[in-house]
C-alpha cells in the first residue's frame, strides 16, 4: 500500500467520523421535533404538506399500522416508476425519443428503486428519458431512503419508550426524514458537483467529433441533482450506465471524494443519533466502533490485494506487465484519473453501505479484493448499511449478541433497559437469516438452470462468483453489480426483483414488530448483572457474532468462487 493511499484513506475516515457528531446530533433533534436551523426554510413546507395530504402531525400509530403504511406507500412507488417506464415514449422531456421500457426490466428496475436497491439492468442514457430519472429515480431515492431512516426512527422508540403501543407516525417521519435531512443535503451537495462539472441540463443529447474525426453522440442530462442523492440515501442507481466512473458523473478528484464521503455521512451520522434518542450516546459509539472494526480490515485486504496486482501478469515480459499495470497494483477496470487506493476505499465503502454506486468495475478486482465488496454485503448490509436499515440491521445483530450473552451466565437477556424475550429472538432471527436465504436460494437456481447459465461470460470459478454477487447485491438491496454478468433478461429480471423484494419488506415488518413488542414493556433497572453494552466487550461480543454468522453461512459458497480463484491464479 502506497503512502498515498494510506493518507487518503486515513483523511476519508477521520473526516468521517468529524462529521458524524454534530450531523446526528441534528438528525436527533429532527425526529424528537425539537427546533433546527433548518426550521424557518421547511418547517412552512411540512406544514404546507401537512394540510395537503390530510396528515394529523400528532397522531401515533400501532407497529401494524406503521407497517402497513410502509408498505402501501412503497407499493404506490412501484407502480408510479413502473408505469413511468412504460409509458416513456409518450411523455415529455424526452429529447432522445426513447421508447418504451421492457415489461421485465420495468419490473425489476421499479423493484430496485422502491426498495433502495438501485440494482440497474438497463443502461440510463440509452434506456430512460429525463422524466423517467427525475420523477421516477430520484425521487424514490428520497423516499425509499427516509423510508428506511422511518423504520430505524419507530424501532429507536421502541427501545426509548415504555409502557405503550404506539412508534409515531410513518408519515411524519417519512416526512421530515425528507425535508430536514436529505433534501438540504442533497441541495448543497449537488451544487458542489455542478462545481466541478457533473452535467446538470434539459437539453438534448450533443455530438462532438472525436480525435480520429468521427461523430460521437454524449449523452446528457439532470445529472448532478440525481448523482447526490444516489449517494446520500445509500441508493446508488447512477444517471448514466457505468455509473460514477462516467466523467459526466464523477469528473474529477474532488467530486470523487465528495460523493464517497457522501455514501458513509448519513448511516454514520445516524448511529450518533441513535445514542442521542435513547439518551445515552455511549450507545451509539459502541455500534459505529463495531462497523469500524469490521470495515477497516476489510478495507486493508482490498486494497492490499489491488495495490499488489495480478499474480498472472508475473511471468510477462517488463514492457507487457508495463503496458497491464500501474506501477505496483491492478489497474484494470480502474479510471486512471481516481488510482487502486481510492477505488477499493470506493468498493469497499458502496457495499458496506448498500449503496451500488461504482467507480470501478468490480468484476476487474482481484479474487480477494473482489471477495470484500462481496462478503460485506452477505454480512447482511450492516457495517454502515443502507440509510437507516443499515443501523436497524445492526441493532437485530446486538439484541442477538446480548441473548447468547444472557445464556452464557443464566440471565435474561436485556438491551438499553428492555428484556429479550422468545418473541424478539425470533423476529431478529428472520431479520438475520432471510437474506442469505434468498441469496443462496436464488444463486442456487441460477446456477441449475438454462436461463441462469445463459447470462454467464465468463467460466469456472469467476463465472459462479459474477452469478454469488449478483443474488447478494439484489438480496441484501446494494444494488452493485460484478459487470460480467448479462443480467437484463427476463430470467434475471424477475428472480432478483423477488430477491428486493423479500430483502426489504421480510426485514421491515420483523424489525417493526420488535419496535412494538419493546414499546409494551417496562423499563427494566440496571442492576449488576446486567450486561453494559457500551464497553469494548460488548462490540468484540457483538463484532464476533457478525463475523461468525456471516463465515457458517457464506463460507462453503466464497470457497466454490474467489477463493479458489485466488488459488488458481497463483498457481495451487
Amino acid at each position: 500500500m502506497t503512502s498515498s493511499g494510506i493518507l487518503q484513506i486515513v483523511v476519508f475516515l477521520v473526516l468521517l467520523m468529524a462529521a458524524a457528531k454534530p450531523l446526528g446530533a441534528y438528525v436527533a433533534r429532527v425526529y424528537q421535533g425539537e427546533a433546527t436551523f433548518a426550521d424557518r426554510v421547511f418547517a412552512p413546507l411540512e406544514r404546507l404538506l401537512y394540510r395537503v395530504l390530510r396528515i394529523d402531525a400528532k397522531g401515533e400509530m400501532t407497529w401494524k399500522t406503521y407497517a402497513l403504511a410502509v408498505m402501501l406507500f412503497n407499493v404506490a412507488g412501484f407502480f408510479a416508476v413502473y408505469l413511468l417506464q412504460r409509458l416513456q415514449g409518450s411523455l415529455p422531456l424526452n429529447p432522445a425519443g426513447l421508447g418504451a421500457v421492457s415489461p421485465d426490466s420495468a419490473f425489476n428496475t421499479a423493484t430496485s428503486f422502491a426498495t433502495n436497491t438501485n440494482w440497474q439492468g438497463y443502461g440510463g442514457e440509452t434506456t430512460l428519458s429525463y422524466l423517467t430519472q427525475m420523477l421516477g429515480l430520484s425521487v424514490q431515492n428520497f423516499v425509499s431512503a427516509a423510508t428506511g431512516m422511518a423504520v430505524l426512527v419507530a424501532l429507536i422508540r421502541g427501545f426509548s419508550r415504555k409502557t405503550t403501543s404506539t412508534l409515531g407516525s410513518f408519515w411524519v417521519d417519512l416526512v421530515r426524514s425528507t425535508l430536514f435531512i436529505l433534501l438540504p443535503l442533497s441541495i448543497l451537495g449537488a451544487i458542489v458537483l455542478v462545481s466541478q462539472g457533473v452535467v446538470q441540463t434539459f437539453g438534448p443529447y450533443t455530438t462532438a467529433t472525436s480525435l480520429e474525426g468521427a461523430d460521437q453522440v454524449l449523452a446528457l442530462g439532470p445529472a448532478a441533482s440525481q448523482v447526490m442523492i444516489k449517494q446520500l440515501g445509500t441508493n446508488g442507481g447512477g444517471f448514466f450506465n457505468v455509473s460514477s466512473a462516467h466523467p459526466f458523473e464523477n469528473p474529477n478528484g474532488i467530486s470523487n471524494f465528495v460523493e464517497m464521503f457522501s455514501i458513509l455521512l448519513i448511516p454514520a451520522a445516524l448511529c450518533h443519533a441513535f445514542g442521542k434518542m435513547v439518551r445515552d450516546t455511549r450507545q451509539g459509539w459502541a455500534v459505529l466502533a463495531a462497523m469500524m472494526v469490521i470495515f477497516v480490515p476489510l478495507l486493508t485486504l482490498c486494497v492490499w490485494q489491488e495495490q499488489a496486482g495480478n499474480p498472472a501478469l508475473s511471468s510477462l515480459s517488463v514492457d507487457q506487465a508495463a503496458s497491464a499495470l500501474s506501477p505496483g497494483g491492478n489497474m484494470e477496470g480502474k479510471e486512471v484519473r481516481f488510482g487502486i487506493a481510492t477505488s477499493a476505499l470506493w468498493a469497499t465503502a458502496t457495499t458496506a453501505a448498500s449503496n451500488g454506486s461504482v467507480n470501478s468495475m468490480h468484476d476487474s478486482f482481484t479474487p480477494l479484493g473482489g471477495l470484500v465488496p462481496l462478503w460485506l454485503m452477505q454480512l447482511g448490509e450492516i457495517v454502515f448499511g443502507g440509510v437507516g436499515s443499515g443501523l436497524y440491521g445492526m441493532l437485530m445483530f446486538a439484541i442477538v449478541a446480548v441473548f447468547v450473552a444472557g445464556l452464557m451466565v443464566g440471565r435474561t437477556p436485556e438491551y438499553l433497559g428492555k428484556k429479550i424475550e422468545a418473541y424478539e429472538m425470533k423476529m431478529a432471527s428472520l431479520v438475520i437469516l432471510v437474506p442469505p436465504l434468498l441469496v443462496l436460494a436464488g444463486t442456487a437456481i441460477a446456477c441449475a438452470t438454462e436461463a441462469g447459465q445463459r447470462g454467464v461470460a465468463n467460466p469456472s470459478a469467476h463465472g459462479f462468483t459474477e452469478i454469488l454477487y449478483a443474488f447478494s447485491s439484489a438480496s441484501n438491496n446494494n444494488g452493485s453489480a460484478f459487470a460480467g454478468l448479462s443480467a437484463n433478461t427476463p430470467f434475471y429480471n424477475t428472480l432478483l426483483g423477488i430477491c428486493m423484494w423479500g430483502a426489504r419488506y421480510w426485514l421491515v415488518v420483523p424489525t417493526l414488530a420488535i419496535a412494538g413488542s419493546l414499546a409494551r414493556k417496562k423499563l427494566v433497572p440496571t442492576s449488576a448483572g446486567t450486561l453494559p453494552t457500551h464497553t469494548p466487550l460488548f462490540v468484540a461480543m457483538l463484532v464476533g457474532t457478525i463475523v461468525v454468522v456471516g463465515a457458517l453461512t457464506f463460507i462453503p459458497a466464497l470457497a466454490l468462487g474467489p477463493v479458489v480463484e485466488q488459488l488458481l491464479a497463483h498457481g495451487s
